[in-house]
């Protein structure tokens, strides 16, 4: 197996122009927020059941939001693709791409990413329970406690449940616009 070689943004963009796939690894939320026009969604988590190459593909661009993700599994990208496809990881992801003044499509109705919620309410829990153990009953500390242990159990385990709880909130329920 070859290794993955890294490309800039712009010579990404030139690829496209000339018929390369770009393909983003990140999970639907991520996808639907923020997005690269044109490119193809096909989550990290669904590689080893679906290939994403297609009939007709002969280079494929992967990327993440900063490149950590693809090079992390780089190896796993390679074998999920045929070897007469032409295969790259954009170098520091979307968020390279934007600082390369190359053009995304934000969507601000979507949801936040199901991780920047789990940050935002196990954040909003840690603080409240350190105000209310302070201020009212040390027995709020517990909370504190809890939802620290969540996050070492999720970071251990990799099953957040808190994630899991948050993807089924309303708000995370809803079509999103993007058809890619």
């Amino acid at each position: 197996m070859t290794r993955i070689k890294s490309i800039s943004p712009e010579r990404a963009a030139e690829l496209m122009r000339e018929g390369a796939v770009l393909v983003d690894i990140r999970e639907r939320d991520e996808h639907a927020r923020e997005r690269i026009e044109g490119a193809r969604h096909h989550a990290l988590t669904i590689m080893d059941r679906e290939h994403p190459a297609r009939p007709g593909d002969e280079v494929l661009i992967f990327h993440c939001r900063s490149g950590a993700r693809t090079l992390q599994n780089a190896p796993q990208l390679a074998r999920s693709v045929p070897a007469d496809v032409e295969t790259y990881l954009l170098d520091g992801g979307i968020e390279a791409w934007k600082k390369a003044g190359l053009p995304v499509t934000v969507d601000r109705k979507a949801p936040l990413p199901i991780m920047r919620q789990v940050q935002i309410a196990a954040g909003s829990l840690v603080v409240a329970g350190t105000v209310l153990g302070a201020t009212v009953s040390p027995g709020f500390y517990l909370l504190a406690g809890f939802v620290g242990a969540g996050l070492v159990f999720a970071g251990v385990t990799g099953f957040c449940g808190m994630a899991n709880l948050l993807a089924l909130m309303p708000w995370n329920r809803q079509p999103t616009s993007s058809a890619a």
